[in-house]
């Protein structure tokens, strides 16, 4: 089990490391094949759907604790009997989904018809209804994904999700070269993710030997289980508020263009996103213990600021090399016409960077059992972001809308979650910023070059990004060690030298 975890973490990474990379090649493709304004329309209608995704409702993580609970336990007959429990609950989410997806996309003219042609509405039903029996069908069958999780075959799920996300294009592009669009793609994606499905039933009844069969509702078990799920509900709304509604909202107001310009971005903002939560969601089981060991809020901090600092050494060289060489990138990655895609990445990564170096802290608040504050917060700031995001999008479109988003993150997720880690967590957030704001000085010299680098010697092309991208990536990582490492990240980075052979033990 132990190697079947580490198998599981290195995957994880590959998965990461391999979906950015086929997102950065694939992308540009696909915006050219599509055309801006297709583009744009599949980002929108894909994002919209992704709203029933809300209706799971945090049962998932709830069926993958309690599994895991009733195994260790050694009650199988409760385990048996929760699985088909869930699957009931997860056939009438799928119903409940397949209603709504109807809804919309009768109601498609009403949201879109002033700034959509009638063929692009038409396109944009199409798709809904594809879409929406790919989620009819995912919801059952996403008990098997849980189980498989909460059976910690992770090296399984892992290379699932790699060889799922290099089929797509390895599919698609063919198909962009013939001269099918849009629709073609939901298509491609919906029998992707049905093999997928497939794949998982048959690997739970085959390896795992488990069988889901109804054998009655237990009306208490839910209850405590939806007490449990709720708080987790509430995050994936806030999730799913924070970074789709604006696509919507522009789609709305703006037109399926601005939504494509939009979309590019966000892409940018989902890497982002992606590393931070695959650095520090190991961590929960171990802070778990410690709280429960009575470890001291000191004791708490000190891991706080170290998982702190690794995360921001790495992203913070992403984020400024996103402000250094952003503009350059999309308008070589995507084209001219997605300039304005750096300003709306730059506007939603900058403010971003300060919850991601801190995700520690939403485990520290897990195991503390003091996260329902935090959920409850992030729904109102959700709602302020809806609020400032639809005036700022008539009046300064795609710009605007990320100003919205970018405020309520300031105000929820930076400066009101910090007074409560620090006043209510106990987690001394004066040394966290302390020690982050020192790291940040040495970083000056690296930038301060390229910037002068850059004023001799306009960047045109791939191959420039490239070069100059090296060269900060280099200068960074001398900077950092020399300066800003402390002995602790020193060792981390001596061990891999010493593993890939480029420096010797001792």
């Amino acid at each position: 089990m132990k190697n079947e975890r580490k198998i599981g973490v290195v995957l994880s990474y590959a998965s990461i490391a391999i979906s950015t990379l086929v997102q950065l090649l694939y992308t540009p493709y696909l915006i050219k094949s599509l055309g801006q304004s297709e583009f744009g329309l599949y980002s929108l209608i894909s994002s919209i759907i992704s709203y029933l995704t809300i209706l799971d409702l945090g049962f998932g993580n709830a069926l993958v604790v309690y599994t895991s609970k009733y195994r260790a336990q050694g009650k199988i007959e409760e385990e048996k009997k929760l699985h088909g429990m869930f699957f009931l609950i997860f056939c009438f989410v799928g119903f409940v989904a397949t209603i709504l997806g109807f809804i919309l996309y009768y109601n498609l003219d009403l949201f879109f018809g002033k700034t959509m042609t009638s063929l692009e509405i038409q396109k944009a039903k199409i798709m809904m209804l594809i879409l929406t029996f790919n989620l009819a069908i995912t919801f059952p069958f996403s008990i098997y994904s849980s189980i498989i999780n909460a059976y910690e075959k992770f090296a399984y799920q892992k290379f699932v999700a790699i060889l799922s996300t290099l089929i797509k294009p390895f599919i698609m592009i063919p198909l962009l070269m013939i001269g099918f669009k849009s629709i073609t793609m939901t298509i491609v994606i919906t029998v992707v993710n049905i093999v997928v499905l497939l794949s998982n039933y048959i690997y739970c009844r085959k390896e795992l030997g488990v069988r889901v069969r109804y054998s009655g509702f237990n009306t208490k078990l839910f209850k405590t289980i939806f007490a449990y799920s709720f708080f987790i509900f509430l995050g994936v709304i806030v999730d799913k508020i924070n970074w789709s509604v604006d696509q919507f909202i522009l789609g709305t107001v703006s037109g399926t263009i601005a939504v494509s310009v939009y979309s590019a971005a966000s892409q940018i903002n989902t890497l982002f996103v992606n590393l931070s939560t695959a650095m520090s969601g190991v961590l929960l089981p171990k802070i778990s213990k410690m709280v429960a060991n009575n470890a001291d809020d000191a004791v708490l901090t000190e891991e706080f600021i170290k998982v702190g600092r690794l995360q921001f050494l790495v992203l913070f060289l992403m984020v400024s090399g996103l402000v250094l060489f952003g503009h350059e990138f999309f308008i070589t990655w995507a084209g001219p016409e997605y300039s304005e895609s750096y300003l709306i990445a730059i506007i939603l990564t900058v403010p971003l960077l300060v919850p991601l170096i801190q995700n520690l802290g939403i485990s520290i608040l897990q195991a503390k059992n003091l996260h329902k504050f935090r959920s409850v917060l992030y729904v109102v700031i959700a709602m302020v972001n809806v609020f400032l995001s639809i005036p700022l999008a008539k009046a300064y479109g795609g710009i605007g809308s990320a100003c919205g988003t970018a405020i309520s993150l300031i105000i929820g997720n930076i400066i009101i979650i910090n007074i409560y880690y620090h006043k209510r967590a106990g987690l001394n957030i004066k040394k966290f910023w302390k020690v982050i704001l020192k790291m940040c000085v040495p970083f000056l010299i690296p930038i301060c070059f390229v910037l002068v680098l850059k004023s001799l010697i306009s960047l045109k092309g791939i191959i420039h990004i490239v070069v100059f991208g090296s060269i900060y990536t280099i200068l960074y990582s001398i900077i950092a060690y020399l300066y800003v490492l402390n002995s602790y990240e020193k060792e981390i980075v001596d061990k891999i030298l010493i593993r890939f052979h480029l420096r010797r033990k001792g």
